[in-house]
């Protein structure tokens, strides 16, 4: 369904029952709700929590920004690596009003909150400027944004920045797709071609917005260090990170881990930038963690 949030259409999905714990669960770049699969949502509705799943702004069936045009990714990647100044589309602090908004227009006054990745990012300025109205906080494979925590290696920057050879050709963008997740997944719970491609299909099939996921690329790139938020936050906070993660390595979970007061950390062995379906129960301990339920 669609619903109005921060003066933009939001695409949301809503699973459990509506006597149950509010769950909202903000996905990364360039990925849409289905981020989060069905899977591991039913482990969540299992658990007792009403699960909130939303596309970003730019992803899935949200509201697009095509009119503020395709940025150049290479001369941003550029001018960021040196610390000069860029113009963006929008802002994270725009994302995580989106989310505030997706909560006001469910009538929920406080919630639970998970963020990945770029979702991570987007919960840390909504934890920060609206602490009233988060029961707890799950971070998963995500960043303070402080400089001295590494980034993606090269290999990985030139990857992401990297466009498909015939961009027009669904076969040959799902190919791209799947090298570049094969890059970033953990040696220890890699997923099933088949699987991986049906995933990529189906998505596809959903929606496709390169041009989103780079202005959301620009967005991340333009926020800066987000440090000087972390030592005020008040929602308890559990952090989750892949210790073989390429493209956050995990010393950005251990930077977290350190700023944030009374945060706990999970190390996972073997877990990249990804969400194994073997790994669901454990994530879902980690929200219940962060909840207070275990």
């Amino acid at each position: 369904m669609q619903v109005q949030s921060n003066g933009i259409s939001i695409e949301v999905d809503v699973r459990g029952s509506p006597q149950g714990e509010p769950l909202l669960l903000i996905m990364g770049l360039g990925m849409q709700l289905t981020g989060w699969h069905d899977r591991f949502v039913d482990v969540l509705v299992s658990r007792g929590y009403r699960v909130i799943r939303f596309d970003n702004r730019d992803a899935g069936l949200s509201q697009h920004f095509d009119a503020l045009g395709m940025p150049n990714l290479p001369l941003a990647a550029a001018r960021s690596a040196f610390g000069l100044p860029l113009s963006r589309p929008y802002a994270l602090e725009d994302m995580a009003r989106d989310a505030l908004g997706v909560l006001d227009a469910l009538g929920i006054r406080r919630a639970h909150v998970c963020g990945a990745s770029m979702g991570g990012m987007i919960a840390q300025h909504l934890a920060a400027r609206h602490p009233d109205r988060l029961a707890s906080l799950t971070l998963m494979m995500t960043t303070s944004g402080a400089r001295r925590v590494p980034g993606p290696s090269w290999r990985i920057r030139a990857a992401m920045l990297a466009r498909p050879p015939r961009p027009d050709d669904a076969e040959a963008v799902i190919a791209a797709r799947a090298a570049f997740f094969r890059l970033i997944e953990g040696p220890a719970h890699r997923m099933d071609d088949a699987e991986l491609r049906e995933r990529l299909e189906l998505d596809m099939a959903r929606a496709y917005r390169p041009a989103g996921t780079a202005r959301q690329l620009v967005a991340i790139a333009t926020d800066g260090d987000r440090s000087p938020l972390l030592p005020a936050l008040r929602p308890p906070c559990h952090i989750i990170h892949g210790r073989a993660d390429p493209m956050i390595p995990v010393q950005a979970g251990v930077d977290l881990h350190a700023r944030i007061p009374g945060a706990t950390l999970d190390v996972i062995d073997g877990m990249g930038h990804d969400m194994p379906s073997v790994l669901y129960g454990r994530f879902a301990d980690g929200i219940d963690h962060a909840a207070g339920r275990a």
